[in-house]
Protein backbone atom coordinates (compact mmCIF):
# COMPACT_ATOMS: atom_id res chain seq x y z
CA UNK A 1 0.00 0.00 0.00
CA UNK A 2 1.44 3.39 -0.88
CA UNK A 3 -0.62 5.78 1.25
CA UNK A 4 0.68 6.95 4.63
CA UNK A 5 -1.69 6.21 7.49
CA UNK A 6 -2.41 8.48 10.45
CA UNK A 7 -4.75 8.13 13.41
CA UNK A 8 -7.89 10.24 13.23
CA UNK A 9 -6.68 11.80 16.48
CA UNK A 10 -3.81 10.74 18.77
CA UNK A 11 -5.09 8.47 21.52
CA UNK A 12 -4.47 9.52 25.12
CA UNK A 13 -3.31 6.37 26.92
CA UNK A 14 -2.18 5.42 30.39
CA UNK A 15 1.37 4.11 30.77
CA UNK A 16 -0.02 0.56 30.90
CA UNK A 17 -2.05 1.03 27.69
CA UNK A 18 0.92 2.65 25.94
CA UNK A 19 3.17 -0.26 26.96
CA UNK A 20 0.60 -2.78 25.76
CA UNK A 21 0.33 -1.00 22.38
CA UNK A 22 4.12 -0.88 22.02
CA UNK A 23 4.41 -4.58 22.83
CA UNK A 24 1.76 -5.32 20.18
CA UNK A 25 3.74 -3.27 17.64
CA UNK A 26 6.99 -5.07 18.49
CA UNK A 27 5.27 -8.45 18.18
CA UNK A 28 3.61 -7.32 14.94
CA UNK A 29 6.94 -6.46 13.35
CA UNK A 30 8.52 -9.69 14.53
CA UNK A 31 5.64 -11.81 13.23
CA UNK A 32 5.47 -9.89 9.93
CA UNK A 33 8.85 -11.38 8.98
CA UNK A 34 7.43 -14.90 9.04
CA UNK A 35 5.84 -16.76 6.10
CA UNK A 36 2.09 -16.11 5.61
CA UNK A 37 1.19 -19.66 6.64
CA UNK A 38 3.02 -19.19 9.95
CA UNK A 39 1.44 -15.77 10.58
CA UNK A 40 -2.01 -17.23 10.02
CA UNK A 41 -1.31 -20.19 12.31
CA UNK A 42 0.01 -17.98 15.11
CA UNK A 43 -2.89 -15.52 14.88
CA UNK A 44 -5.40 -18.39 14.78
CA UNK A 45 -3.90 -19.77 17.97
CA UNK A 46 -3.71 -16.36 19.70
CA UNK A 47 -7.31 -15.57 18.75
CA UNK A 48 -8.62 -18.38 20.93
CA UNK A 49 -12.32 -17.97 21.71
CA UNK A 50 -12.24 -14.19 22.00
CA UNK A 51 -15.53 -12.57 21.01
CA UNK A 52 -15.78 -10.45 17.88
CA UNK A 53 -14.61 -6.88 18.28
CA UNK A 54 -16.86 -3.98 17.38
CA UNK A 55 -15.84 -1.36 14.83
CA UNK A 56 -15.21 1.14 17.64
CA UNK A 57 -12.96 -1.29 19.54
CA UNK A 58 -10.87 -2.05 16.46
CA UNK A 59 -10.65 1.62 15.48
CA UNK A 60 -9.45 2.48 19.00
CA UNK A 61 -6.81 -0.28 18.81
CA UNK A 62 -5.70 0.90 15.37
CA UNK A 63 -5.46 4.52 16.48
CA UNK A 64 -3.53 3.38 19.58
CA UNK A 65 -1.02 1.49 17.42
CA UNK A 66 -0.62 4.49 15.11
CA UNK A 67 -0.18 6.81 18.10
CA UNK A 68 2.70 4.84 19.63
CA UNK A 69 4.48 3.88 16.40
CA UNK A 70 5.45 6.21 13.58
CA UNK A 71 6.78 3.14 11.75
CA UNK A 72 3.25 1.73 11.60
CA UNK A 73 2.14 4.96 9.91
CA UNK A 74 4.47 4.20 7.00
CA UNK A 75 3.19 3.42 3.55
CA UNK A 76 4.71 -0.08 3.56
CA UNK A 77 3.65 -1.03 7.10
CA UNK A 78 0.22 -2.56 6.50
CA UNK A 79 1.26 -6.08 7.54
CA UNK A 80 2.90 -5.29 10.90
CA UNK A 81 0.26 -2.63 11.58
CA UNK A 82 -2.64 -5.03 10.99
CA UNK A 83 -0.98 -7.74 13.09
CA UNK A 84 -0.33 -5.26 15.90
CA UNK A 85 -3.96 -4.11 15.83
CA UNK A 86 -5.19 -7.71 16.02
CA UNK A 87 -2.83 -8.50 18.90
CA UNK A 88 -3.81 -5.35 20.79
CA UNK A 89 -7.48 -6.23 20.34
CA UNK A 90 -6.75 -9.71 21.71
CA UNK A 91 -4.97 -8.21 24.72
CA UNK A 92 -8.20 -6.30 25.31
CA UNK A 93 -10.21 -9.56 25.17
CA UNK A 94 -11.75 -9.30 21.71
CA UNK A 95 -10.74 -10.13 18.15
CA UNK A 96 -11.15 -8.39 14.77
CA UNK A 97 -11.10 -10.13 11.42
CA UNK A 98 -7.48 -9.98 10.25
CA UNK A 99 -7.19 -10.08 6.44
CA UNK A 100 -4.59 -10.37 3.71
CA UNK A 101 -5.31 -9.74 0.07
CA UNK A 102 -4.56 -7.60 -2.92
CA UNK A 103 -5.85 -4.42 -4.49
CA UNK A 104 -7.75 -5.86 -7.42
CA UNK A 105 -7.04 -3.15 -9.98
CA UNK A 106 -3.66 -2.33 -11.48
CA UNK A 107 -1.20 -1.77 -10.04
CA UNK A 108 -1.79 -4.98 -8.09
CA UNK A 109 -0.41 -4.62 -4.58
CA UNK A 110 -0.55 -6.90 -1.57
CA UNK A 111 -2.28 -5.45 1.48
CA UNK A 112 -3.22 -6.48 5.02
CA UNK A 113 -6.05 -4.94 7.02
CA UNK A 114 -8.51 -5.51 9.85
CA UNK A 115 -12.29 -5.63 9.73
CA UNK A 116 -15.06 -5.39 12.29
CA UNK A 117 -18.79 -5.76 11.87
CA UNK A 118 -18.08 -6.82 8.27
CA UNK A 119 -16.42 -3.48 7.42
CA UNK A 120 -12.78 -2.54 6.81
CA UNK A 121 -11.55 -0.30 9.63
CA UNK A 122 -10.23 3.09 8.47
CA UNK A 123 -8.81 2.02 5.13
CA UNK A 124 -8.27 4.75 2.51
CA UNK A 125 -9.72 2.67 -0.34
CA UNK A 126 -13.20 1.15 -0.52
CA UNK A 127 -13.47 -2.59 0.15
CA UNK A 128 -14.78 -3.29 -3.35
CA UNK A 129 -11.24 -2.66 -4.65
CA UNK A 130 -9.73 -5.46 -2.54
CA UNK A 131 -9.69 -9.22 -3.05
CA UNK A 132 -9.18 -11.20 0.14
CA UNK A 133 -6.76 -14.15 -0.03
CA UNK A 134 -7.30 -15.32 3.54
CA UNK A 135 -8.40 -14.09 6.93
CA UNK A 136 -8.42 -14.97 10.62
CA UNK A 137 -11.94 -14.11 11.79
CA UNK A 138 -13.29 -14.43 15.34
CA UNK A 139 -14.41 -17.94 16.30
CA UNK A 140 -18.10 -18.47 15.76
CA UNK A 141 -19.86 -19.01 19.06
CA UNK A 142 -21.94 -22.08 19.54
Amino acid sequence: MSLPVLPEAPVVMSMRERLLARLAVAAGYRLANRPPKRIRAVLSRVRGNAPAATYEQVKHARDSVLTVSTRCCGSEACLPRSIAVALLCRARSHWPTWCVGVIAAPPFMAHAWVEADGVMVDEPVDSEFYRKFFSVPPQESG
